[in-house]
């Protein structure tokens, strides 16, 4: 699991207002801040942040000088970390730190990817959608279905052949945790919907995906990319956009550029690393942010629009 170091001073404030919620569970496994309120203000709060934590049995601890922990993690890179209430003994803690597996190679989709198929939306929606959980967000589904989508949800090691069989009018690769590499069902299942010819849109680890589909390698950032304020230019217009992002891992800017089959879109204007690809004569593209936000701006919505308009079009072709 995944522990978050929040960089705001005051955590729990806010309360917690459950129709916010972008998932059925508290994906992080312990939550390490500055300063925690026992008690909320805000009016739309139905709980307050002890309690939820409690009813999910996460772990959290305060009074820790984030800011000097933040500067650290920095300097150093992600890495791994361990907090206790049982142990007090900081061998043994650094003995048990030293037993757990590093994020290079760990693969989590597994761990948060739905169970069994669902459906999402309206069933007399004008498009079908097939859509692999590899962490999706509610907030994906939502954009999907304000656009007039009926959205099959797939566990993360779904065949093409299972997704296919929803006939859909196009394909949908998620965000989610940990290194791609290990995806194999999920690269192999996304290089079949590219040769479908179908359109298909990756979002995050989905984009993530979607490259290594390509031939192209990813690898572990030094710092990831964390927060709502990441400033991206579109290639293609020549605009900023302020985007969310949240993600460890990035795909390879120099196997990307050589790729004859794929070109850039996007690019992070802060480390130049690629924020978005599309593949050449194929009506598919992947960003590696968060159209959706939730939390976060809302900049780049468009892009579930794009998404739309290549169904709409290739449907067009096909009829």
């Amino acid at each position: 699991g995944q522990l978050m170091v929040t960089t705001n001073a005051h955590i729990g404030n806010y309360g917690v207002t459950e129709d916010e919620n972008e998932s059925d569970s508290i994906k992080i496994k312990g939550l390490i801040c500055r300063n925690f309120s026992y008690h909320y203000s805000r009016p739309e709060a139905n709980d307050s942040l002890e309690s939820f934590l409690e009813k999910n049995n996460l772990l959290a601890i305060s009074d820790v000088d984030t800011r000097a922990l933040v500067g650290y993690i920095r300097d150093n890179g992600a890495m791994n970390a361990v907090i206790s209430t049982e142990v007090d003994n900081i061998e043994s803690l650094k003995k048990q730190l030293a037993e757990q597996p590093q994020m290079n190679g760990l693969e989590l989709a597994s761990k948060v990817s739905t169970k069994e198929p669902y459906f999402y939306g309206n069933p007399d929606a004008t498009y079908k959608i097939s859509a692999l959980d590899i962490g999706i967000k509610k907030n994906i589904l939502r954009n999907l279905a304000e656009r007039d989508c009926y959205i099959k949800v797939h566990p993360y090691n779904t065949g093409f052949d299972d997704l296919k069989s929803f006939n859909p009018d196009g394909y949908f690769l998620s965000n989610g945790p940990g290194d791609p590499e290990p995806l194999t069902d999920a690269i192999n299942a996304a290089r079949k919907m590219i040769e479908s010819n179908l359109p298909v849109f990756g979002i995050c680890l989905g984009h993530q995906v979607l490259a290594l589909s390509n031939g192209i390698s990813t690898y572990k950032m030094h710092n990831g990319h964390r927060g709502i304020n990441h400033p991206i230019k579109n290639l293609l217009t020549g605009k900023g956009e302020i985007t969310s992002q949240n993600h460890g891992f990035a795909i390879n800017k120099e196997e990307t550029e050589s790729n004859e089959n794929v070109e850039i879109t996007h690019i992070h204007l802060n480390d130049h690393t690629v924020a978005g690809i599309r593949i050449k004569n194929k009506p598919v593209f992947s960003v590696q942010y968060h159209p959706e936000a939730s939390p976060g701006p809302n900049d780049a919505t468009y892009l579930f629009d794009e998404f739309i308009t290549n169904i709409k079009n290739n449907k067009l072709q096909t009829a």
